[in-house]
């Protein structure tokens, strides 16, 4: 089966024209309907489209589907049965909403499978079973590095030879629209003498897309770089909320830890690698040093062009946008990465989740974190309503929208949004024996 092509398709469905999901978009989910009942799912423009009751008025019955297959609340065991199900699945979409299609005028079968967007929740798409978090912007590494080592040595020696990765938690990866709450942890400043213990001061955003994978290889086989792609289901939108001060103080020697692992929140629809095909961009060079032998990719094509952008919003009032970033800024491309994760034999499951690492461009406006964005702090921006951020407060709403455009066609992915509320009251167990 090969990739739905025709984006000159139109859907007998109300699109706008600045719709991340039109037609040719088709991306896959899981929502909530009004009954309570929880759904495997897609979405044109504004109207969710449940594929549990496709397959039960048998419009899936020529492509063999296991039975019940889209009546789970994870899209996992859709995922594991490989691309090209993935690509059939999405071409027979494509075909019962293209206007005139067979489906377009039962109404009766319409009203069982299409439900507006207001009337639903989008929830998380998959259950992650493993989460790793990339460092992959080259741009983003050298801000670091340079705000917390030496500028002219900002990049560590490894950085250049290898996609650098840490494994996060699952457990706390969020659906769009749960509050995040402060965490607590110990921080230490230059001033300290000591560490101290209590909620971070230094909330942060980290912009980041991540992929979804469909089943690796069974045993130690890892992923051929040429056909990595072919294990990757789709994208979405990911915020990797971070406490900057905890960070500083636990990174050294073995990363991040309680800085990371609080929260991690994720947009609910997966725009599929098929859907962006007409946005592909070249990546990066990499001549000097060239990878090794696993990791070399001819650049062309090897990334997305998705413009990305950052907003905060105080609680009551009107949001700011304070970051405007691009995906095909991304040093270490998908493939790599994931060939890279798997070159030593580790397995990858459906639905595992892989953060690209905060996405930073060139300039200051393009910066991925507050982090960078203030310079630490140092450098804080103005909201429209007159206030000033370092970092995030108590009551902001952070939202990160991304789309791709070209020659009229836009394929997006809606946003993922999170409000950080406050850290919890605690308190140390008394000690006393009395």
């Amino acid at each position: 089966m090969q990739p739905l092509t025709d984006f000159t398709a139109q859907s007998f469905l109300p699109v706008s024209e600045h719709s991340d999901f039109p037609i040719q978009n088709i991306p896959f989910g899981v929502i909530e309907r009004p009954d309570e009942l929880f759904v495997c799912a897609s979405r044109i423009g504004d109207t969710a489209i449940d594929l549990n009751a496709i397959q039960q008025l048998g419009y899936f019955d020529a492509l063999e589907l296991p039975e019940g297959l889209f009546g789970q609340e994870a899209l996992n065991e859709f995922i594991s049965l490989g691309q090209p199900v993935w690509r059939a699945v999405r071409s027979r979409i494509a075909e019962l909403y293209t206007v005139g299609s067979e489906l377009e005028f039962r109404t009766s079968q319409r009203e069982e499978i299409e439900w507006p967007i207001a009337d639903i929740d989008a929830v998380l798409p998959v259950l992650v079973g493993d989460y790793t978090d990339f460092y992959a912007s080259r741009e983003h590494a050298t801000n670091v590095g340079s705000m917390f080592r030496d500028p002219a040595n900002a990049l560590l020696p490894n950085w250049l030879h290898l996609p650098v990765g840490y494994h996060g938690r699952s457990s706390t990866i969020l659906e769009s629209g749960m509050p995040v709450r402060r965490p607590h942890g110990q921080r230490k400043g230059p001033q300290d003498p000591t560490p101290v213990f209590g909620p971070s001061i230094k909330v942060d955003f980290e912009l980041e897309m991540a992929f979804i994978t469909g089943d690796g290889p069974v045993g130690e086989t890892p992923i051929p770089i040429e056909i990595a792609e072919e294990h990757i289901f789709g994208l979405v939108l990911l915020n990797d909320w971070s406490a900057r001060d905890i960070q500083q103080w636990e990174y050294v020697p073995l990363g991040p830890f309680l800085a990371k692992n609080f929260a991690t929140s994720i947009s609910p629809w997966i725009v599929t690698l098929d859907a962006l095909a007409p946005f592909r961009t070249d990546r990066p060079s990499q001549e000097d040093p060239m990878p090794l032998p696993y990791l070399q990719q001819e650049p062309a094509g090897a990334n997305v062009d998705v413009h990305l952008e950052v907003a905060i919003a105080p609680q009551g009032h009107a949001e700011t946008v304070v970051c405007r970033s691009n995906f095909k800024y991304m040093y270490w491309s998908m493939a790599q990465q994931l060939a890279h994760h798997t070159i030593n034999g580790c397995l990858i499951n459906s639905g595992d989740c892989m953060g690209s690492g905060t996405i930073s461009g060139p300039e200051k406006g393009s910066f991925g974190s507050m982090l960078e964005i203030t310079w630490n702090g140092q450098e804080p921006v103005s909201l429209a309503d007159g206030s000033t951020r370092s970092f995030i407060e108590d009551g902001d709403t952070v939202t990160m929208r991304g789309y791709s455009e070209k020659n009229g066609l836009r394929i997006g992915f809606g946003e993922v949004s999170a409000t950080l509320i406050p850290a919890l009251s605690w308190k140390a167990p008394s000690t006393s024996k009395n």
